[in-house]
């Protein structure tokens, strides 16, 4: 399972890397990036499909989890314009983190003492590691940033209650390409994408994405929702690392620090055994 969840994790930050390097680039614009992004997900998704499917499987259509991707997918790119790749995940994954926690709590998740020092200890990395010395991002970015963490909560919650992770990924990507491609043709402006711009899209949206979802909404039927929010507050580290690497940022001695302590919290909440839910 540890595995599993590394794996994801290091391509939920993928996503934010490849994003950034496209758009800060301008090897293509946002709106462009999120269509090619959600199009060839579910080009991968319907082979992925074909290829494990049985007599038991099926496409699970829900509109609602359609739309809370399509909605961070969006955000998530126009954010990029403006953000660095560590900070976005900061935003993203902080938020995702707090909202699903509340839910959790408010559904009888119980924290317990340990859960709740190891995510204080992954808070208070992630404050060492990005806000002392960080130039603050635009707000209207970043808020953009927020509502796309906001969708990314949602899409998260709802995956525990679905049976079908391949069959239920593809579904919520072919429904979302007509809304990214709405959202494409009422929110005009300038469109512009060059081959490593398509190139960085299809990366992020056919290898970084597709996979990566199935497998998150996988795990998700064996992880509480405190542990699932929590462990993507690695996130942030493993962008600034891929920042580091791909985009020649240093790396520090408290980049380093940071990161352990939000590893280490992770490992206290994923380790330590939930009290017993009052509701399932």
């Amino acid at each position: 399972m540890l595995f599993k969840i590394a794996l994801v994790m290091a391509a939920f930050a993928a996503n934010s890397v490849l994003c950034r390097l496209a758009l800060a680039g301008e090897h293509i614009d946002p709106m462009t990036f999120s269509l090619v992004r959600v199009g060839s997900s579910a080009v991968v998704l319907l082979g992925l499909f074909l290829y494990s499917k049985s007599s038991q499987a099926e496409v699970q259509w829900n509109l609602k989890n359609a739309l809370f991707l399509a909605v961070y997918i969006l955000a998530f790119s126009y954010a990029y314009l403006q953000i660095d790749a560590g900070i976005g995940a900061l935003l993203l994954f902080g938020v995702v983190q707090l909202t699903m926690v509340l839910y959790g709590y408010s559904q009888g998740e119980q924290i317990g003492i340990y859960r709740g020092i190891g995510l204080g200890i992954a808070l208070a990395g992630i404050i060492v590691l990005l806000l002392p010395g960080a130039q603050a991002p635009d707000w209207e970015y970043a808020l953009i940033m927020v509502m796309s963490g906001l969708a990314w909560a949602g899409y998260s919650i709802a995956g525990r209650n679905m049976t079908q992770p391949i069959g239920s990924t593809l579904a919520n990507f072919t429904l979302a390409v007509p809304i990214v491609l709405l959202a494409n043709i009422l929110l005009a402006e300038d469109r512009y994408i060059d081959l490593q711009g398509w190139t960085l899209a299809i990366l992020s949206g056919g290898v970084t994405s597709s996979g990566a979802y199935v497998l998150w909404y996988a795990i998700l039927k064996h992880i509480d929702r405190v542990t699932a929010s929590t462990v993507q507050l690695s996130v942030p580290c493993l962008a600034i690392i891929g920042g580091s690497l791909f985009v020649n940022e240093a790396v520090t001695g408290r980049v380093i620090l940071s990161s352990f302590m939000v590893l280490f919290g992770i490992l206290l909440v994923i380790y330590v055994r939930p009290q017993k839910a009052k509701n399932a």
